[in-house]
Order: C-alpha cells, then sequence, then structure tokens
C-alpha cells in the first residue's frame, strides 16, 4: 500500500450546487477557504438544498478571487454575483438554526428563481467567525468552534479505499445498476488515498500536510447521495447499501466530520497521517 495523500480537494461556494477542485485551499477555522459561504433561501428565509430541488446539481458555481462567485446552468446566462456591502444583514435558517447573512442583488435572486422556478434569494455569510456554532450534540459536548452553511461540521473527509469497498457491496445488491457510484456522490472537502477501507472509523486526530483536524465522528448521509451530480436524477443507492452495513447509531455513514485544530494550507498530494 503506498503513504496516504490527499488525492483531491473540493470546495463548494454555494450550499448544494457544484463546485470547484482547487489544488489547494486555505483552512479557516469554519472550514475551507470559500466553502459553503452563499446559501439559497425560499420565501420564508430556510435554506433549500438539493434534497427539495435535485436541479441544484446542474449550477456550477464558480469562486471568484474577491470572494464573489459566477454562476452557470444549462439554458441560462452566466451571472456575475459580487458579495454584498453596506446592505445589513437578514435571518435565515440552516435546519433549525438563525444565522445572520447578507443578501445578493435582486439579480441573483431573479436567477435562481427563474432556475429553479420558485421565490428563491441568494444570500452570504459575510462573518463566519461570529456566526452559526457546530451543534453542541455533534461536537462531543465542546462548544469551540463555527461552521459555515455547511450542514454540521466544517470539514468532510472520505477516503477512495472506503467507496471502492462500498462500491463492492452496491454491486452485490439489488439495485447493482445504480453503481459503481463516484466520489461526487457524498460532497467531501477531501479525499484521501492510500488508506484501508473502514479505518477511519476507528480515527480521533489527523494531519493534512500542515494542518491538524479532529475527527469529531461519522457523517449520516441522506437522500442527496442518491443524486446524481450532473443530471439531478435519483436511485437508491447508496442509502440502501449503507442501511445494510453503515448503520451506527441510527444514521447511515459514510465520510468523517473534522474540525480544524490548526489554521495552514491544503495542497492536492500533502502526506495523510493519524495522530491518533
Amino acid at each position: 500500500m503506498t503513504s496516504p495523500r490527499l488525492s483531491s480537494l473540493h470546495v463548494y461556494p454555494v450550499k448544494s450546487a457544484q463546485g470547484a477542485a482547487p489544488e489547494r485551499a486555505d483552512v479557516e477555522p469554519w472550514g475551507l477557504a470559500g466553502d459553503r459561504r452563499w446559501v439559497v433561501v425560499n420565501g420564508d428565509g430556510r435554506a433549500v438544498t438539493q434534497r427539495e430541488a435535485p436541479r441544484m446539481t446542474q449550477v456550477v458555481a464558480v469562486p471568484q478571487a474577491d470572494g464573489g462567485i459566477v454562476l452557470r446552468a444549462p439554458g441560462t446566462a452566466p451571472l456575475t454575483v459580487a458579495v454584498p456591502t453596506g446592505g445589513g444583514t437578514s435571518r435565515v435558517w440552516i435546519f433549525s438554526t438563525p444565522v445572520e447573512a447578507a443578501g445578493a442583488a435582486p439579480e441573483a435572486a431573479a436567477w435562481w428563481s427563474a432556475f429553479l422556478g420558485a421565490d428563491l434569494r441568494l444570500f452570504h455569510l459575510d462573518d463566519p467567525a461570529g456566526g452559526r456554532p457546530i451543534p453542541p450534540h455533534d461536537n462531543r459536548g465542546r462548544d469551540d468552534g463555527r461552521v459555515s452553511f455547511a450542514d454540521s461540521h466544517p470539514l468532510l473527509l472520505t477516503s477512495t479505499a472506503s467507496l471502492a469497498a462500498l462500491n463492492r457491496l452496491v454491486a452485490r445488491g439489488d439495485h447493482a445498476g445504480d453503481g459503481p457510484l463516484p466520489m461526487n456522490r457524498f460532497r467531501p472537502n477531501m479525499v484521501v488515498d492510500g488508506t484501508g477501507p473502514w479505518v477511519e472509523d476507528d480515527w480521533r486526530r489527523v494531519r493534512v500536510g500542515e494542518v491538524v483536524m479532529r475527527v469529531v465522528g461519522p457523517c449520516a448521509r441522506c437522500v442527496i447521495t442518491t443524486t446524481d451530480q450532473e443530471h439531478g436524477t435519483r436511485g437508491k443507492e447508496p442509502l440502501r447499501t449503507l442501511a445494510r452495513h453503515r448503520r451506527f447509531g441510527g444514521g447511515l455513514m459514510f465520510g468523517q466530520n473534522l474540525v480544524p485544530e490548526s489554521g495552514g494550507t491544503l495542497r492536492v498530494g500533502d502526506t495523510f497521517s493519524v495522530v491518533e
């Protein structure tokens, strides 16, 4: 087995839209720089995700150096969205947690509303340091972290070995035609290569390049993992197979949630090691 390495990085500027795979990314306390700093919300101010709107898979959000984004989707003209300034904030909801965020220009609301066929707006998290706390029950009792618009934690790590093992299980199941599944179904921030399958269940702290991270625990998966990230269509896998083989504490688990203990820059090819 080769020495474990960071094989890819993934940043998703808009929650539930497609993202980018940079060769390097800075680690901030609330996640990779630029990751999930934008969110689409409905008329009630609640986050809209692929759970309700699988067509979001077809939206590509291209990050810009100044924090803005360029939105691209089939059948629509690209739209450049600047980071909002000077307009104050409004309350938006990520599940049951309120967050103060700044509304993007009306053109962004019109773009999203037209593409998804609903009354929607786009918001930006301008102050992650004062934003949403990591849910206490997901943080082993520690109140020491903030998170962007990600579901629960700053970072999500998966391994190619565990995906290969999962795909072998899928191939033996009733919905083998759904596989093999690509890694993008799980929307990780970091993918590591060169480990054994499922060994991440025992990790407590890891080091990627110069950055040390605390492993909070496995990530419970939802219907988004059954959604083709290019076309927005849905199948039965991997949830059927995870229910048979990876059900822990009531959740269907794949990948590990992490909290950074130090800052730094990650680069594809960085060494990966288990600290404890």
